[in-house]
């Protein structure tokens, strides 16, 4: 990679992993729980906030990125707050792909348990802090799911992430953005280079979060 010197690909890379890192925590924080609430609780609107879920998990990127870029535009909502072509911005739109991954995938978990589960758990009178904690661990294998969809999809995204971060020289340039503007620039070994770095970072996480989800046990 003679374009890219070592320096500038360590910020990078570390850059990629503080923004798609923040985003996935947010992404999870948010969603396991709305999740585990949809799939265990019936309530009016629910069937449209399934739906809405849904929708989001197709949704193209690059619409995400267009919303969040006229809500932080000096003309939008949160204009004011000068966030566009900004770090928080990159994770904002991270965040809205990420979302509808976790909360989906996880819900489509909780789905799938045997109703007998769910019944056993209250016949016991099992408090509701344990059985939470007993869900998330009968699903946890879906939940490892949600977390590497989530992930696959924000640290491959370029279009949502350079629309509100401008692929910035030391401020808002990624590894997905970098990709792009030297293949766009013809310089493919650079850019095959940079696709390298990306893919290496994205099987590290993959294998970190399979070796939390296992205990640290091989299997």
């Amino acid at each position: 990679m003679t374009d890219v010197a070592a320096a500038e690909l360590a910020e990078i890379s570390l850059r990629t992993l503080r923004v798609s890192g923040t985003a996935l925590v947010i992404a999870v924080v948010l969603g396991v729980p709305a999740a585990i609430a949809l799939g265990t609780r019936r309530f009016t609107g629910r069937g449209l906030l399934v739906t809405a879920v849904n929708a989001g998990m197709g949704a193209p990127p690059v619409v995400v990125g267009l919303g969040v870029a006229m809500l932080l535009w000096r003309s939008g909502p949160f204009g004011g707050l000068s966030l566009m072509y900004s770090v928080t911005a990159m994770v904002a739109a991270q965040v809205l792909i990420a979302l509808p991954l976790v909360v989906g995938i996880t819900l489509a978990a909780v789905g799938a348990l045997d109703d007998d589960w769910h019944l056993q758990v209250r016949t016991l009178g099992v408090p509701r802090g344990i059985r939470l904690w007993l869900l998330v661990r009968e699903i946890r294998m879906g939940l490892l799911a949600a977390v590497l969809a989530a992930l696959g999809g924000i640290l491959s995204e370029v279009g949502a992430v350079q629309m509100v971060g401008g692929n910035l020289v030391g401020e808002t340039r990624v590894l997905s953005t970098a990709i792009l503007m030297n293949t766009g620039m013809g310089r493919f070994d650079t850019a095959l280079g940079l696709a390298a770095v990306l893919l290496g970072l994205t099987f590290l996480l993959a294998g970190l979060l399979t070796a939390v989800q296992q205990g640290g046990r091989p299997r």
